[in-house]
């Protein structure tokens, strides 16, 4: 059977958003590499705009300009952010703050007169402009409701609802939701959010032809019935995407929904995917190591300040050790500079850091907005108790709480804790069970697609946390 409208090629996924931001901002960083030779040109006593001006007078770095343009881009290949103006505006000022930063850092410590100075400005700023136009741009054409994939979801219970109410909450949805199908006929005509269940099993084909439907999202979790799984076969044969929920679930949201997977799913699935290359972990101990010897230099260059503040306020100690759980559940002492007053826990009982907590002091409280108390833990990354990137370390008390409210949640044990997350730069702090949920879901979307990369864009990410002042 032939569609008399088949799904139209432009309708993008997210990977192939993503391909298109990439590319976008590669032709930005070169046209802004170009212009930024020129106008670097224009002004200089030495030499005007000309081949040899291009093969002399820029070191072999400059070129790379661009590459790493895109590096400090990294917050906005997250589609959801890439589709807000507002996102948009952060993202591009962040990239051109941390590239300022960081240049202003290695320029201080150079010999004098050693870097283009005037280059390196003019890169920065015609990057920015270019880039911010064209992202512009993109929210203009690419999130256009034409150009988005139309859908159906296969089920109005409980995994369907849940995610009907998770689109319906996006400022940019991945696709345009016509609405629901389900063969129960209590269900039919029955509005979840603002999606009605439209029809069933009998009404698919027509309803996929009648609205152009390209994508079919399985939101089932029971057997399916004879006819609906004919439906969905024919649906398949004409050209339709067909994709289960978890995975649309994970794409939206970047996160693995823990309540509404079997339990054998820890086994079957998430296990199997969780397993690394041997290059991975390489890369991974390479990047644990040099990230643990840096950290702990900066550590110790804030120190004294650091030392001394704590001193002033509330005395000794200046250190704060605190069991917690590392990977496989092997306990190990965290090191943090203390925050909080030295009798913040006198009756021994285990409590997770409320927002306002009365217990944290005023240095404390500086401390853990600028995420400097976090510095010692590089000390536990060198011992490879800890790793830069994981889930956040966690008490015994709170695994043995959490794992009962929780499914899946001693997972997170498969990897080593680290000082920064997936979950610590999408969400945060998490002061009850149901914040702690969310978290979860991010740190299981972690584990099961952790890679070198991810983990790059994870330390990047964090620095732009750090720089905005987003702790607690």
């Amino acid at each position: 059977m032939e569609m008399k409208n088949r799904p139209q090629r432009w309708h993008l996924r997210a990977p192939e958003r993503i391909v298109i931001l990439l590319i976008g901002d590669l032709l930005m960083g070169a046209a802004a590499l170009f212009l930024s030779l020129y106008f670097w040109a224009a002004g200089d006593a030495w030499m005007q705009f000309s081949i040899e001006f291009i093969t002399d007078r820029p070191p072999f770095w400059y070129y790379l300009l661009p590459f790493f343009w895109v590096i400090f881009m990294v917050e906005l290949y997250d589609v959801q952010r890439a589709g807000s103006t507002k996102e948009t505006l952060k993202g591009v000022g962040l990239a051109s703050l941390l590239c300022a930063l960081i240049y202003l850092l290695i320029y201080f410590t150079s010999e004098p007169n050693s870097l283009p100075r005037r280059g390196v400005s003019f890169f920065i700023i015609i990057a920015a402009l270019l880039t911010l136009l064209w992202r512009l741009l993109y929210i203009r054409l690419f999130t256009s409701p034409y150009l988005l994939r139309r859908a159906l979801i296969i089920g109005a219970g409980n995994a369907g609802e849940t995610l009907a109410k998770v689109i319906e909450k996006q400022e940019q949805p991945p696709f345009n939701l016509i609405g629901l199908i389900d063969d129960d006929p209590d269900k039919l005509d029955k509005v979840v959010g603002r999606f009605p269940v439209i029809g069933n099993s009998t009404t698919l084909i027509q309803i996929i032809q009648e609205q152009e439907i390209s994508d079919l999202v399985l939101a089932i979790s029971h057997e399916i019935h004879g006819n609906m799984f004919r439906a969905i076969l024919t649906a398949q044969e004409m050209g339709l995407n067909l994709s289960l929920m978890p995975q649309v679930y994970e794409e939206i949201l970047t996160r693995v929904p823990i309540f509404l997977l079997e339990a054998e799913w820890i086994v079957r699935s998430f296990v199997e995917k969780t397993r690394t290359s041997m290059l991975y972990q390489l890369s991974k101990s390479l990047l644990d190591f040099a990230g643990g010897l840096i950290g702990t230099l900066i550590m110790l260059a804030f120190f004294p300040f650091i030392s001394l503040g704590i001193l002033i306020e509330t005395g000794l100690p200046i250190f704060f050790l605190q069991e917690r759980l590392g990977r496989g559940g092997q306990p190990y002492k965290i090191i943090k500079f203390r925050t909080m007053d030295r009798d913040a826990e006198k009756d021994g009982i285990a409590r997770m850091t409320e927002e306002n907590d009365e217990r944290v002091t005023k240095f404390g409280k500086f401390l853990r907005k600028t995420h400097l108390d976090e510095l010692p833990q590089f000390i536990n990354v060198l011992r490879g108790e800890m790793s830069l990137v994981g889930p956040r370390a966690e008490r015994p008390q709170m695994v043995e709480y959490f794992q009962k409210e929780l499914p899946f949640y001693r997972a997170r044990l498969l990897v080593k804790p680290g000082i920064t997350g997936w979950a610590q730069i999408n969400y945060g702090y998490a002061g009850t069970v149901e914040e702690t949920a969310v978290k979860l879901e991010y740190d299981l979307f972690y584990i099961e697609h952790r890679n070198l990369f991810m983990d790059i864009a994870i330390i990047l990410r964090t620095a732009g946390t750090v720089l905005g002042f987003k702790g607690q």
